[in-house]
C-alpha cells in the first residue's frame, strides 16, 4: 500500500457547529438566489404585460391633467427589527421572521394608464396567506409610519385616525392590493395590475398585514389588521 504523502491531511468529520453554519449559509444563499431569479424575471417582463382594463375600470379612473410619471419603483431586502436605516422591517417576528426576504416592484405598464405590481417573498411562514398593499409613505420604526393605503382617488372621509373602509375607494381597482400565499417552503409570488398610473403622487412602501386576506364588505373594506412587515419603495436604477 502506498504510504500517504506528508502534504496530505487526514479527513476530520465536520463538527455540529460547522454543519450548523453551513446550513445557515445554504438557506441564505437559497433566499438570495430566489430573489435574484425574481429580479431577473421582473427585468425581462414586457412593459405591456397584464390585462387590458375593462371599460368599467377605465371609467372609474379619474382624468388627471398632471404629467404622467413613468418612474418604476422597487424595494428589496432581508427583514430586520425596526431600524431607521433599514429598507425592510419586521414588526411581528412570529409572522415575519427577521431572516425572511422580500422583493417588490411597482412598474408603469404599456400605453394605457395602468401599473403592474409584483411581490416576491422567501422565508415567511409556510402555507400561510398574507394581506399586503401599497402605502403612501416609506417604512418607519412603527407600522403606522407607512401611512394609509395608497389610493388613486382619495377617500375624502378618511383621516389618519380613521382609515378608508368605503368600498367605493377601498377596492383593488383604486388601491394596490397584493395579497400573497406562501408554499411549503415559505416562498410566494403575487402580481396585480391596476387601471391607473402615477402623476404627482407615488406609493412609498408595501406592507404585509396580519390578516390572511383583504376584506371588501362596506365598513370593513381594506381593514387588514396590524402591519407585520414593510419594504420601502424607491425609484429603480
Amino acid at each position: 500500500m502506498k504510504p500517504p504523502l506528508l502534504s496530505e491531511k487526514p479527513h476530520r468529520p465536520a463538527t455540529k457547529a460547522a454543519l450548523g453554519k453551513q446550513s445557515v449559509t445554504v438557506r441564505q444563499r437559497g433566499r438570495r438566489l430566489t430573489l435574484a431569479v425574481a429580479a431577473t424575471v421582473l427585468a425581462f417582463t414586457p412593459m405591456a404585460c397584464g390585462h387590458q382594463p375593462s371599460s368599467q375600470a377605465a371609467a372609474q379612473t379619474p382624468v388627471s391633467h398632471a404629467r404622467p410619471d413613468p418612474t418604476a419603483l422597487s424595494g428589496s431586502g432581508t427583514f430586520t427589527p425596526p431600524d431607521p436605516a433599514s429598507k425592510a422591517i419586521t414588526y411581528n417576528p412570529s409572522l415575519a421572521p427577521p431572516d425572511a426576504a422580500v422583493l417588490a416592484s411597482v412598474t408603469p405598464s404599456g400605453y394605457y394608464p395602468r401599473t403592474v405590481a409584483t411581490l416576491v417573498v422567501a422565508g415567511l411562514l409556510p402555507n400561510r396567506s398574507y394581506a399586503a398593499a401599497a402605502h403612501t409613505n416609506a417604512c418607519g420604526t412603527t407600522g403606522q409610519d407607512a401611512g394609509p393605503y395608497y389610493q388613486n382617488r382619495i377617500d375624502p372621509a378618511a383621516s389618519p385616525q380613521a382609515a378608508s373602509t368605503n368600498p367605493r375607494y377601498a377596492n383593488p381597482r383604486n388601491e394596490i392590493w397584493q395579497d400573497i400565499r406562501t408554499d411549503a417552503a415559505g416562498q410566494g409570488t403575487s402580481q396585480t395590475t391596476v387601471p391607473f398610473g402615477f402623476t404627482d403622487r407615488r406609493p412609498g412602501s408595501i406592507e404585509l398585514h396580519e390578516a390572511t386576506a383583504t376584506p371588501t364588505a362596506p365598513g370593513q373594506a381594506g381593514a387588514t389588521g396590524a402591519p407585520i412587515a414593510c419594504v420601502t419603495l424607491v425609484p429603480s436604477q
